[in-house]
C-alpha cells in the first residue's frame, strides 16, 4: 500500500522560499515515479514536477522550470520540492501522487495514490 504524507507547506510573502517534504515507504521510493501536483478550487489540477525512481531524473511544468526543484532523499525516503521566488500564482494545495508500478513520470498527471496535501498562500 502506498503512504504518501506531506509538509512543509504555509505562508510566505511573494519572492519568498518554502520547501515541501513527502514522506513515504522505501517500497515506493524504489518502485514508482513520485511527482507534485497543486490544486486551485475552481481550476484544473497541475503536475508541477516529477522525479523517476530509476535515476532521479525529473520533469517540470514551465510554469515552476528554474524556480522550482524536486529531490530526493532515499535515506529518508522523502521527496522534496524546494519552491523559490514564490509567486501569489503559486498559491495553491500541493500533493505529492505517484504513477504506475515501475512507471516513469508521465507526460500527463500522475493517477496513482496521493497525499492529503499541504496548503501553500504566497501573499503579494
Amino acid at each position: 500500500q502506498v503512504r504518501l504524507v506531506e509538509s512543509g507547506g504555509g505562508l510566505v510573502q511573494a519572492g519568498g522560499s518554502l520547501r515541501l517534504a513527502c514522506a513515504t515507504s522505501k517500497n515506493t521510493m524504489e518502485n514508482y515515479a513520485i511527482g507534485w501536483h497543486r490544486q486551485v478550487p475552481g481550476s484544473q489540477d497541475e503536475k508541477v514536477a516529477c522525479i523517476n525512481s530509476y535515476d532521479g531524473s525529473t520533469t517540470y511544468t514551465d510554469s515552476v522550470r528554474g524556480r522550482f526543484t524536486i529531490s530526493r532523499d532515499t535515506a529518508k525516503n522523502t521527496v522534496y520540492l524546494e519552491m523559490n521566488n514564490l509567486e501569489p500564482e503559486d498559491t495553491a494545495l500541493y500533493y505529492c501522487a505517484v504513477g504506475a508500478l515501475f512507471g516513469t513520470c508521465p507526460p500527463g498527471p500522475l493517477r496513482g495514490e496521493r497525499g492529503l496535501g499541504t496548503q501553500v498562500t504566497v501573499s503579494s
